[in-house]
């Protein structure tokens, strides 16, 4: 019994593990539903799946906040929030697009967070 479970435990990994990766080994990509909240509506964020890296990309659509502290933020699929990069970098630019730590196996929200206010910006889920 106990080898049983251990090998359906095994093949569950393996599954969660290749789900990420298409059939021809090319890169996964999903774009999300448009952007809804206080300061950011419309718009979506493409997410490319490659090599075990994720890379977020917003569309054209989505402006520059301007919040004095706009950030990434990712929700996983087990409710875990982590908070990234500030979007505007140097010389105001609105940074579009970013590549997660390998930490971060799964996206199912992005949200554009303003860390200066502790406020929701805008979200879109996959």
């Amino acid at each position: 019994m106990r080898s049983w479970m251990l090998s359906g435990l095994a093949a569950l990994a393996v599954l969660t593990t290749t789900a990420a990766v298409s059939p021809t080994g090319a890169p996964v990509v999903k774009v999300s539903k448009a952007f809804a909240g206080a300061k950011v509506n419309g718009g979506n964020v493409t997410m490319t799946m490659d090599a075990g890296r994720i890379t977020l990309t917003l569309s054209d659509e989505v402006k520059d906040p301007k919040t004095p502290d706009a950030h990434w933020q990712v929700v996983d699929s087990k409710g875990r929030s982590y908070l990234l990069h500030r979007m505007t970098i140097k010389d105001d630019k609105f940074n579009k697009t970013i590549t997660l730590p390998e930490y971060i196996k799964d996206v199912q929200k992005v949200v554009i967070y303003c860390a200066w206010a502790e406020a929701n910006l805008g979200e879109a889920a996959f």
